[in-house]
């Protein structure tokens, strides 16, 4: 069957992703399952999309409910799911408007006009290490040689600066729209943005009247321990972006702003086809109910300090850092290696942001034997 897939994607399919040869046909809270009956123990969460787990029982059922009563209908009409969603996501969070859209690179799109709206004519000040997504606009704010050269030119307007508050600072001017920045900068390595270096931006902007946006695509909906990472900071955004976990599996995402971006964008400014769509705000109506759980924040908590305790005593780790579930380590051998070696010997799924770094965002259902079976399974790698 396996081989099947292989020969289909080898004539079919654009190369755009280097697979592991592995099919996966069912998934269950922290588990997975393989073509051949095999069981796995993820730690990866489909890079963080599935803080709820796979499956879970009240997303499950909240999906079956809306798919068999209505599926699309477009925002030319009101949808129930849709408002309340965003009711929901401003509630906890920002509580200005809200923009539904379909992923974390359409979020950042919709952020970037924003801002630019917002003050015409200005830049976007980016920081190195960051990833913002893959379509033109996000891709820009993404200042990663590899990425970009290949699709040159790129949109105009980016300026990128180190991960130092005095830079940061003399970079932002009355010519700035917006500083663009992750909390926690999660696909290059989970790098962890000093309380200091934010205070930095949020000052910078206030100086200037700039936008401060965070995206909080891969660190929001508890993945740090609180509902957002920003909440842990003592740094309030003007905006923030959301995506991967925010549909408990489902392709959803959002722009939150702040009162003061609230009414910048106007009918006919932006829009998307399938951007709120019932069936994937129905699923995120429940997954950040799970996710708001004050009981299960709080376990995130003591389970990436236990995480990060076991993987610092593997033999072959140099650093661990991150903050609750979203974890990296630093190791002395092939990093993609050992994430190969680690599935496909151990059946732990995980995976490498670079050549020494792996990366672990386990479902935030997790328990602790299950933490602690990933260190068995990761140290028996040694």
């Amino acid at each position: 069957m396996l081989a099947d897939l292989q020969a289909l994607e080898r004539d079919y399919a654009i190369p755009t992703y280097a697979r592991n040869p592995v099919e996966f046909v069912r998934g269950s809270g922290c588990l997975l399952w393989d073509s051949d009956g095999n069981e796995y123990l993820d730690f990866l969460a489909g890079i963080s999309v599935l803080n709820v787990g796979h499956c879970h029982p009240r997303v499950v059922e909240a999906v079956r409910d809306q798919v068999g009563r209505l599926t699309h209908v477009t925002n030319l009409y009101y949808t129930e799911p849709a408002l309340k969603l965003s009711e929901r996501l401003s509630q906890s969070s920002l509580g200005g408007k809200v923009y539904l859209c379909n992923s974390g690179a359409e979020a950042n799109e919709a952020a970037l006009k924003l801002v630019r709206k917002a003050r015409p004519g200005g830049k976007v000040v980016v920081l190195q290490d960051a990833f913002h997504g893959r379509t033109y606009g996000a891709l820009s704010a993404t200042p990663q040689e590899a990425k970009q050269a290949p699709f040159a030119p790129l949109v105009p307007g980016f300026v990128v600066v180190g991960k130092d508050p005095a830079a940061l600072t003399n970079a932002v001017d009355e010519h700035i729209s917006a500083v663009l920045l992750e909390p926690i900068q999660g696909e290059t390595g989970i790098n962890v943005l000093s309380d200091e270096l934010l205070e930095s931006a949020r000052h910078a902007c206030d100086r200037t009247g700039a936008a401060l946006v965070f995206d909080e695509i891969q660190t929001g909906m508890g993945r740090t321990g609180t509902l957002w990472a920003y909440e842990q900071t003592g740094v309030i955004p003007d905006a923030l972006t959301t995506a991967k976990s925010l549909g408990g599996g489902l392709p959803i995402g959002a722009l939150i702003t702040g009162s003061r971006l609230a009414d910048v964008l106007a009918p006919g400014d932006h829009g998307s086809t399938f951007a709120g769509g019932p069936v994937a705000c129905a699923a995120a109506l429940e997954a950040i109910e799970i996710c708001s759980d004050p009981a299960l924040l709080k376990r995130v908590h003591s389970l990436g300090a236990r995480l990060m305790s076991g993987l610092a005593e593997l033999p072959y780790v140099t650093t661990v850092r991150g903050r609750g579930l979203m974890v990296a380590i630093d190791v002395r051998v092939d990093a993609p290696e050992l994430a190969r070696r680690a599935l496909l010997k151990q059946r732990l799924v995980l995976n490498a942001t670079g050549p020494r770094t792996v990366r672990l965002e386990p479902p935030l259902i997790v328990t602790e034997e299950q933490i602690d079976d990933a260190l068995r399974r990761l140290n028996s790698l040694r």
